[in-house]
């Protein structure tokens, strides 16, 4: 008796999510033909799938919403976490399939035309990821998620002016939202706009371990020729993630460059080489290390290896 209480009652989501399964469980047994039941335990799977990276979890969840649509067409819901689950195992034709039932049954259901926008923004369908997301923002004009996607898609597509007006919208509407710091950051630091720096402090104040913007910041320095600031964001960097090959060529091109010590350049050119065998850069880079140190021997057998690996002067 409990048993079917807790789920009419919805005391179901106050159980911890395994001993949840169990009472769907024992209720789907006794009651195989109650749509709703394999839409929470779909709920359930989706979730732990998510958390956990199982991919068992999402077929699971997709035979229950299978089962649970069979049983009742009429759900947008049901529809919207089935094309969630298709998403989640790569399935993108069934996601796009399932959202497009859930938006028959009712075309401006905010959860499937949210969903619809970021499987579509994620698949790089921008077109269709714009115009789901607008029904989004129709509905909720300070939708954090659809703003940012909105303005990432801006990004991508080349229209600068509205992506910088959604992340600076966000930054109005989430002061403690730090994507849209790190993306205003990056759009600035592109045109060595020192607001770019502004932006990317901003961001790793907030997320003091993001290597994108550590990054950023260390080729805002580099490029403004202070290879010691750069420097300091490389080895945090490095500190995070030795094996950031990014970081270990940048700066064997700034000892190469800028301080002219070909020694220490070929070192950390073979760093960023051991982090990534076929880094053609790199091996290209040290080639020239190694040519201005005057080992021509070496200087050949890395321009070779950097010209068998694909690389070429631009």
């Amino acid at each position: 008796m409990f048993l079917f209480e807790a789920c009419n009652n919805q005391s179901i989501d106050k159980l911890p999510r395994e001993e949840a399964l169990k009472v769907l469980d024992s209720q789907i047994k006794k009651d195989n033909c109650n749509a709703e039941l394999y839409y929470q335990r779909a709920k359930i799977l989706v979730s732990l799938g998510k958390e956990k990276n199982l991919s068992q979890y999402f077929r699971d969840a997709i035979n229950d919403l299978a089962k649970a649509t069979q049983l009742d067409n009429t759900k947008t819901e049901y529809y919207t976490l089935l094309g969630d689950a298709h998403f989640s195992l790569g399935n993108v034709g069934d996601s796009y399939t399932a959202l497009q039932q859930a938006l028959k049954l009712d075309a401006n259901n905010f959860e499937a035309c949210l969903k619809m926008g970021e499987i579509a923004f994620y698949s790089k369908d921008y077109d269709r990821a714009m115009e789901s997301l607008s029904k989004v923002t129709e509905q909720d004009k300070n939708n954090q998620t659809a703003l940012f996607m909105k303005g990432f898609i801006c990004k991508e597509t080349g229209d600068t002016a509205n992506a910088v007006y959604y992340f600076r919208h966000l930054t109005e509407l989430y002061p403690d939202y730090e994507p849209a710091y790190e993306e205003l950051g990056m759009l600035y630091a592109q045109h060595r706009n020192k607001l770019g720096l502004e932006y990317l402090t901003t961001a790793l104040e907030l997320e003091p371990k993001n290597i994108n913007v550590l990054y950023g910041l260390a080729m805002l320095y580099q490029d403004a020729e202070d290879a010691d600031k750069a420097n300091e964001y490389y080895v945090k960097i490095l500190e995070i993630d030795p094996n950031y090959k990014y970081a270990w060529f940048n700066r064997g091109w700034m000892e190469m460059v800028l301080y002219e010590d070909y020694n220490a350049a070929i070192d950390f050119f073979s760093k960023a080489i051991e982090c990534d065998p076929e880094y053609a850069d790199a091996y290209y880079n040290r080639a020239l290390a190694h040519q201005s140190a005057g080992n021509k021997d070496k200087a050949t057998t890395d321009f070779a290896q950097a010209e068998q690996l694909g690389y070429s002067k631009q």
